[in-house]
């Protein structure tokens, strides 16, 4: 026989063999029949949609998935985890509980099933950090809320020929537009009952992204980077340039301190409005009066960068989830939940605003919610409320009562080093 017939017979033979092998190997693990459950902090129709996301998942896996729900979640979630019978997966409120668990040693590291590769085909990088604590993924997002934005009086604002500002300073042009033309720019409300001053924190927040780094940001919210440092002092200072401009603010600070943020937007209104912008979360939707059309009674823009370097970032909230026993079935739910699809049924009911890069916009309902998941996905960075990662001491504590003392015409470098003395030690 020529050596070469020889040869191919050789690489026809061990070819066919590794055929055989495969076709003898172990057959795919069948999942079918196993149960998942879920524990998150949502309620009512929320908690019907989540449920809803998975009946195609569990058509084709065969896997079926629970959600339990319930308003004490921390404190179920915390007694369960420390019984050794922990939930197969946790739908956090906030990352900062999230890090809570994973340092305590109750939660699976993902990167051992998802690695960087695959969840960069799922979320940006600020996602995947958000979801990172000390150098292990710990959770992967579900959904997200944007605050960086302001509302306007869309009627008066169109009909004095205004146009949206694209940076800080047409912001602050703006601004001194509307008081030539005798408007003023701002209505701005800090009271919120127990909680007062917290609007003001998402001011400094915000203004902290778009003037230092976002390390800066994340170092200020652990505690390593003082609020009496040059970034955090220069946040705060950036702010009052329009919160103690009497001729930029409705009431002045007196209104700042004593308007509920729930009655800020109703003095969009009118003809003519009491102010013309409002800078707030994207939830103050739920607060204009019934009938308010959002694009037609009154529009929303990004609150515009300040410094170049530091891109387009947004503040925003939201939920994730981590693993809390570690089976191929949790782990197959868990890879499902890095996607669109996961969240499919809630966006399209327009209950939330998915951070999932394969999220089609199309699923959004209607513009408005749509252009708050486009500014979302346009985002350089994003980071978290930073007050509600601090102790609570601090971010629902100090840090609010800081901003009303500062205010209500406290030195600020006493607010500042008072804020940093509440930290806590331990």
């Amino acid at each position: 026989m020529p050596r070469k017939n020889k040869l191919w017979l050789t690489v026809s033979f061990f070819t066919l063999l590794a055929l055989v092998l495969a076709a003898c190997g172990p057959a795919a693990e069948d999942l079918s029949g196993q149960t998942v459950t879920i524990f998150t902090a949502a309620e009512g129709e929320q908690v019907t949609a989540f449920q809803s996301d998975f009946d195609d998942f569990t058509a084709e896996t065969g896997i079926e998935v629970v959600i339990e729900a319930s308003p004490d979640f921390e404190t179920v979630a915390l007694v369960r985890a420390e019984a050794g019978d922990p939930y197969d997966i946790y739908n956090f409120p906030q990352p900062g509980l999230m890090a809570d668990f994973a340092r305590s040693g109750y939660l699976v590291d993902l990167g051992q099933f998802l690695t960087q590769d695959y969840m960069l085909t799922k979320y940006t990088q600020s996602w995947i950090d958000l979801g990172t604590v000390d150098g292990v993924l710990s959770g992967v997002w579900h959904n997200a809320d944007v605050k960086s934005l302001v509302w306007y009086a869309k009627p008066a604002f169109d009909a004095a020929g205004y146009t949206i500002p694209e940076t800080w300073d047409d912001l602050l042009a703006l601004s001194d537009q509307i008081v030539a033309d005798g408007g003023v720019p701002w209505c701005i409300g800090f009271e919120s009952g127990g909680a007062t001053g917290w609007p003001g924190t998402d001011w400094v927040e915000d203004i902290m992204l778009r003037t230092t780094t976002p390390e800066n940001y994340d170092a200020w919210v652990a505690g390593t980077l003082k609020f009496d440092s040059p970034e955090v002092r220069n946040a705060f200072e950036t702010a009052s340039n329009i919160w103690f401009n009497p001729d930029y603010v409705y009431g002045g600070t007196t209104g700042i301190l004593t308007t509920n943020f729930g009655d800020t937007p109703l003095n969009l209104l009118g003809d003519p409005p009491a102010c013309y912008m409002m800078r707030q979360a994207s939830f103050i939707a739920g607060f204009f009066p019934e009938g308010t059309e959002i694009g037609t009674d009154v529009g929303y823009f990004y609150l515009p960068p300040i410094d170049e370097a530091y891109g387009k970032p947004v503040l925003g909230s939201g939920s994730l989830l981590s693993m809390g026993n570690d089976r191929p079935a949790v782990r197959k739910v868990m890879e499902f939940l890095t996607t669109g699809a996961s969240a499919r049924a809630e966006v399209e009911l327009g209950i939330l605003i998915s951070p999932h890069l394969d999220a089609d916009l199309a699923w959004y309902p209607n513009d408005v919610i749509r252009g708050f998941a486009e500014i979302l996905a346009n985002a350089d960075t994003f980071r978290f409320d930073g007050s509600d990662l601090m102790p609570g001491a601090v971010g629902a504590g100090s840090f609010w009562t800081g901003i009303v003392d500062y205010v209500g015409g406290a030195d600020l470098t006493t607010v500042l080093q008072g804020i940093d003395a509440s930290w806590p030690t331990e």
